[in-house]
């Protein structure tokens, strides 16, 4: 599976049905629910857990444009979302909770182009994003189901993978591998503990909490492509990730975890024979903050505290040259009057640019990876008066690439 966006206002959506439905309430999802449409049509028919069939709309996505869905589940259970083009579009999903952080991403899991993810939510609100891979226009499928409903997609589902890469639940009796032989306390206030092992080896690896914390859990090697499912002592499950940076997973419980004992379950969805690399460190909320804005996933603030390089007001043509890797870099400019903005990134085929723009109130506006059949990038978005911020990073690589940045902004005729 591979994890991963919005145009004027956000994204452009067409819902066939015969009357537009309600609107979400402002903040959903950190704001990117904001003009997401409910799937079945207001929030009191989007309950995936009471609804008699599955939830699905038919969407329109405009050019580096994405569309929003609104769900919600009012009981913990295992959730299937998919979207599906007509033709030969591809999709991209991210799966966002009522906080706006990302429980799940996919992009061909689904088969032939097509996005399928499937996840163990917790009681609430939920929005998923469908765009296009390459930032082209299509119109799509966007479905949510229980596991018993009918599939979209013809991609394989979780329950279709052997024990060994997706291991179930867990049973701290029976395990063999700890971080280490004690609590962890001590460990996580001197900065954390790592181990080592293959998922086909060492399927679970359990932790114990003399008192309340709350915890970091990374999974590290992309070519073994981790999944980590987090258990209490009772084999519940608490959480789980695939592909939060990369192919690398990542579980954060920004929630203290009470006194006791833990397991995590270890998968790699690409080759159980690798090592993957866990560790375990107390939860930085800064930190998180930080990661956000180095990934592309929130646009950071303009006081100074993260590096921005500011433009200034935007009139006319404005080049730059920069040096990238897969930590973004941030620009911002200033816009006078309503228009366009046309941003590209160029590396000539050195480098696989993406880009990812945001208003000042931190609303992503658009996304694109690439553009014109090449693995350059560029968007092209209407814009108001306003502070804008503008990310560029590579694809999975970091490595630094000479990137070439140029901004342009056109003004209605008159």
């Amino acid at each position: 599976m591979t994890g991963f966006t919005r145009g004027f206002g956000l994204a452009a959506g067409l819902l066939v049905t015969s009357a537009l439905p309600a609107l979400a309430q402002t903040g959903l999802c950190g704001g990117v629910g904001d003009a997401g449409q409910w799937l079945g049509g207001d929030e009191a028919s989007s309950d995936i857990a009471a609804s008699g069939d599955y939830l699905e709309q038919m969407a329109l996505v405009l050019m580096n444009n994405e569309y929003v869905g609104l769900f919600a589940t009012s009981q913990m259970m295992e959730v299937r979302i998919e979207a599906e083009a007509q033709g030969s579009g591809d999709t991209v999903i991210d799966i966002r909770d009522a906080a706006g952080n990302i429980v799940a991403s996919d992009d061909d899991s689904g088969g032939n182009g097509s996005s399928l993810a499937q996840a163990m939510l917790q009681p609430g609100s939920y929005c998923v994003s469908m765009r296009s891979y390459d930032g082209s226009p299509l119109t799509g499928f966007v479905r949510v189901s229980r596991l018993e409903q009918a599939q979209l997609t013809d991609g394989q589902t979780y329950d279709d993978w052997t024990d060994t890469t997706f291991p179930g639940s867990c049973d701290v009796a029976t395990v063999q591998n700890h971080f280490s032989d004690g609590s962890v306390d001590s460990l996580l206030s001197s900065g954390g503990v790592m181990v080592s092992g293959a998922a086909g080896q060492t399927p679970f690896w359990t932790f114990t909490l003399d008192q309340p914390t709350a915890v970091s859990i990374t999974a590290d090697n992309p070519n073994a492509d981790p999944y980590i499912t987090l258990f209490d002592s009772f084999g519940n499950w608490l959480a789980e990730n695939d592909d939060f940076d990369g192919l690398n997973s990542r579980i954060d419980m920004a929630q203290p975890l009470e006194a006791g004992t833990y397991c995590i379950g270890l998968s790699a969805l690409s080759d159980t024979s690798l090592p993957i690399t866990l560790a375990l460190t107390t939860y930085d909320a800064e930190a998180a903050m930080r990661g956000m804005y180095d990934r592309g996933e929130a646009s950071p603030p303009l006081d100074g505290s993260y590096p921005v390089i500011a433009l200034g007001a935007l009139n006319s043509r404005v080049r730059q040259d920069l040096m990238t890797s897969d930590t973004y870099t941030w620009f911002s400019f200033d816009v006078a009057e309503g228009g366009l903005v046309v941003i590209d990134a160029v590396t000539n085929g050195m480098g696989d640019p993406q880009i990812v723009l945001f208003d000042d109130f931190g609303r992503q506006i658009a996304y694109n990876d690439d553009a014109n059949n090449t693995l350059d990038s560029m968007i092209a978005a209407r814009v108001l008066p306003g502070t804008y911020v503008l990310g560029v990073a590579q694809l999975y690589s970091d490595t630094q690439v000479m990137t070439r940045m140029l901004f342009e902004r056109y003004v209605p005729g008159k």
